[in-house]
């Protein structure tokens, strides 16, 4: 892991995100709905509750946070802050809309927001990050900075790995971002944890395939949602990332630990 510096209060909450054992974690994202992307084919979001198991991590809005995730759950809450648009309008017209107050009442253990580098408003989302930042050194509490893309920009290493480390050099201490080809490239110009994101449903190899190649190429975690969701066996998949994430397994041991799931809705 990528060596971070912070008061006991902040190594302690990044330590819950980023498992000291295996120095990677996987993070359960449902934050989705926030911009207009309903997670999945949940019969309702009640049966999210079996996921939270295997997870490191949940990453969701304060609304997700008090009506879906039961308060004895020992598990390291990352916060999504921003917000502003929906999908049908420019999605980084985004202002922060949590305090950090409300923050801590959650008792999270990070904040995140998106930056969308390209997009008509990147200064804000910048801003909006380096807020999150401020709060953070000041209360120890982690950040997670989110690289969306802008309209025009591709996907790329030249790109993701622009985004990433603006989001470092910013203060961000973990990024999240989206796997692509030559993804060395952007976590060796990143100086802090990088995480991928699972992105739009593909079909389960291919998932484990590239979160396998992410963790390969110097990724510490995924965050995966919909590729979790929207699965035929939401368990048996995300058993199956945790262990490539965790236990170092292949794709073939991985996709029979998928296949042996249970399946059907949650």
């Amino acid at each position: 892991m990528t060596h971070v510096v912070g008061d006991w209060g902040f190594l302690n909450r990044l330590n819950k995100i980023i498992q000291t054992k295996s120095g990677h974690c996987v993070m359960l994202a449902i934050d989705h709905g926030y911009f207009g992307n309903i997670p999945g084919q949940l019969k309702q979001f009640s049966c999210l509750e079996p996921l939270y198991e295997y997870a490191d991590a949940l990453m969701l809005t304060r609304g997700m946070l008090r009506s879906c995730v039961p308060t004895n759950i020992d598990k390291p809450i990352i916060l999504r802050v921003s917000a502003g648009a929906s999908m049908l309008k420019e999605l980084s017209n985004e202002e922060i809309n949590v305090t950090i107050n409300e923050a801590l009442r959650l008792n999270v253990s990070a904040l995140t927001c998106s930056i969308f580098v390209g997009g008509e408003y990147e200064k804000q989302s910048l801003l909006n990050l380096s807020k999150l930042v401020n709060w953070g050194q000041e209360y120890g509490i982690p950040t997670l900075a989110v690289t969306a893309v802008g309209r025009d920009m591709a996907r790329d290493a030249r790109y993701l790995g622009m985004a990433s480390r603006m989001a470092a050099e910013l203060g961000a201490t973990m990024v999240k971002t989206y796997y692509c080809e030559d993804f060395e490239q952007v976590t060796g110009i990143a100086p802090v944890p990088v995480v991928i994101a699972g992105g739009q449903k593909i079909p389960e190899k291919d998932a484990l395939q590239m979160s396998r190649n992410a963790i390969d190429k110097g990724a510490v975690g995924v965050d995966m949602g919909r590729n979790i969701f929207q699965s035929d066996s939401p368990i048996g998949m995300i058993q199956a990332v945790r262990a490539i994430v965790h236990e170092n397994v292949t794709v073939e041991e991985a996709f029979e630990i998928y296949k042996n799931g249970p399946k059907g809705l949650l």
